[in-house]
């Protein structure tokens, strides 16, 4: 079976948030957002290492009011960066050598299903390089700075990218190594590895597999979370969180 390790970026600002808590920290229907975005991973066989990247201010904070969590779901922390590729890079220098395929999940997307994760791994054995996204249905419109509406341009063929974002551990390795004669304008993993030369397939994600940025966004993910299927628990009680289950399939 070949075997993954999931990177969860947590070291933002959380600049538009407008919490005293930073994002994959607030609750969450009970839990930490970024909780919530472990579950569906933590349990699955072909997952053998769950990294999670806290900024170096919140590293203490985070030790303390997790550590037993941490522990219990053996997750490990790297150190957060600058900027979002160096906080991966941190994580991906603790990859284990034998790990086939690395994830990227946002530590705020806690409403991943496991059939999606299912459905974008099985995609990144047969190609190498695999995202969710989800197609662009409204009509876009183009505005200029004052939001004068300039232009409105075609939706067809256009998506929205999600997260899990899964490769290769070698070619992901290999274009961190060149990332920076690839261009500063990259915004995310999967451009990176299209910059490196790869394709990327794209996955049919879901529209309730919502990043958090606001706190109308914890609101709509409570809702999401209470609507979606709870299958039958297959990991232990966790110890640490109001009598809720631990892994992907027994949390409420």
């Amino acid at each position: 079976m070949p075997s993954f390790a999931v990177i969860f970026p947590a070291a933002g600002q959380s600049s538009r948030f407008h919490d005293k808590e930073k994002k994959p920290f607030t609750n969450l229907d009970g839990r930490a957002v970024w909780l919530r975005a472990v579950e569906q991973f933590i349990n699955r066989a072909d997952v053998s290492q769950c990294i999670i990247v806290v900024s170096p201010e919140d590293d203490e904070m985070f030790r303390l009011r997790f550590g037993a969590s941490l522990a219990f779901l053996n997750v490990q922390i790297a150190a957060g960066g600058r900027e979002r590729f160096e906080s991966v890079a941190n994580a991906l220098a603790l990859v284990k050598p034998d790990v086939d395929f690395v994830a990227v999940h946002d530590a705020v997307r806690p409403c991943i299903t496991e059939s999606l994760i299912s459905s974008v791994f099985q995609k990144v054995i047969e190609t190498g390089a695999a995202m969710l996204a989800v197609p662009i249905t409204d009509t876009v419109k183009h505005a200029d700075a004052e939001k004068k509406v300039t232009a409105t341009m075609p939706r067809q063929g256009l998506w929205l990218a999600q997260t899990p974002q899964v490769f290769r551990r070698d070619w992901l390795l290999a274009a961190y190594e060149q990332r920076a004669k690839l261009g500063n304008a990259i915004t995310d993993d999967a451009q990176l590895m299209e910059a490196a030369g790869h394709t990327v397939h794209l996955v049919e994600g879901a529209s309730t597999n919502i990043k958090i940025t606001t706190k109308q966004d914890v609101f709509l993910a409570e809702a999401i979370l209470k609507s979606l299927p709870r299958p039958k628990a297959s990991g232990p009680i966790h110890p640490f969180g109001d009598d809720e289950m631990c892994g992907g399939r027994g949390l409420k």
